[in-house]
């Protein structure tokens, strides 16, 4: 097998590098099969690797596909972001903006900049549906955590959008920390149909105007892996906190911080509003090249 493709690692959701999500964002200049692209994915063993071609399809999309060391996902956030962050600087030209096509449909990603954290990397979420509300019990259980530690006014619900995980809000940082998700635990939730992916969150004091949460997210891949930042959990928590006006009824304009119990320390930005009968979604953060290299 040979890949001959270049590649770059950059870390997502971070000004500084060796901190946030880090992804291979690797440019195949010969097509891969999707088999040699979960090899290349497992080699590098990130929690993922996004692949693309230096081209546009027809309608203007880069296409991008995203792979976990053990699976492909047709949609995850810091892979979208670290691709689209690539791209704009590889074969863009800084573009303010671009389009990457996904298996769940175009995803937009525009380029700001803000006063705080400089120049951001926002994507427009894909639509997303609400699922079962979970036990609230068994949801501690698995993450270690007792019925004490849960929020009593927000249930554990599971939320999708090319993929499922469930959101579990609990009531205090501490308990963030102490959180991790046991596999042989889940399994009542698992018999049920519950996903092993689950995001765990409350906020950093109780003025709801400030809107600042701290978060952890937990997935089973060969074994159970804890992801330092969370783009795709990010936007289901947006729906979560609109649908349950977690804030209130205000627009979200968050700050999502992550990372820190894995020495990665990681802000993800969140803004949420409600668009007619619909909902408006957005995903935010900084990106920084760590390294790059290519493949033989």
């Amino acid at each position: 097998m040979k890949a001959d493709c270049p590649y770059e690692i950059v870390d997502v959701f971070s000004a500084e590098p060796f901190a946030g999500n880090p992804l291979a964002v690797v440019r195949t200049d010969s097509p891969l099969s999707p088999d040699v692209m979960q090899k290349i994915a497992r080699e590098m063993n990130l929690s993922e690797t996004a692949f693309y071609a230096p081209r546009k399809d027809g309608d203007g999309a880069w296409r991008v596909r995203i792979f976990t060391p053990s699976k492909e996902l047709a949609f995850a956030g810091h892979p979208i972001l670290g691709a689209a962050w690539v791209i704009r600087r590889n074969e863009e030209n800084g573009a303010g903006a671009i389009r990457l096509a996904l298996d769940v449909g175009p995803i937009h990603v525009a380029f700001e900049t803000d006063a705080e954290q400089g120049e951001v990397a926002w994507f427009c979420a894909p639509p997303m549906a609400f699922g079962a509300i979970r036990d609230r019990e068994q949801v501690a259980t698995a993450l270690g955590l007792t019925p004490q530690d849960m929020d009593r006014d927000f249930p554990p619900r599971e939320v999708s959008g090319g993929v499922t995980l469930i959101l579990a809000p609990v009531r205090t940082v501490e308990a963030v920390r102490r959180a991790g998700l046991d596999l042989t635990r889940f399994q009542p939730l698992a018999a049920a149909g519950a996903p092993p992916m689950v995001y765990v969150f409350c906020r950093t004091d109780d003025d709801a105007a400030s809107q600042r949460l701290r978060a952890r997210f937990f997935f089973e891949s060969f074994g159970v892996r804890e992801d330092p930042a969370s783009g795709n959990a990010a936007a289901f928590l947006g729906a979560y906190l609109l649908n349950y006006d977690y804030f209130g009824p205000a627009p979200v304009m968050a700050r999502i911080e992550q990372g820190e119990e894995m020495g990665r320390p990681s802000l993800v930005m969140l803004r949420a509003a409600r668009n007619g009968a619909g909902i408006d979604v957005q995903v935010g953060g900084q990106v920084v090249l760590t390294a790059r290299g290519r493949l033989v």
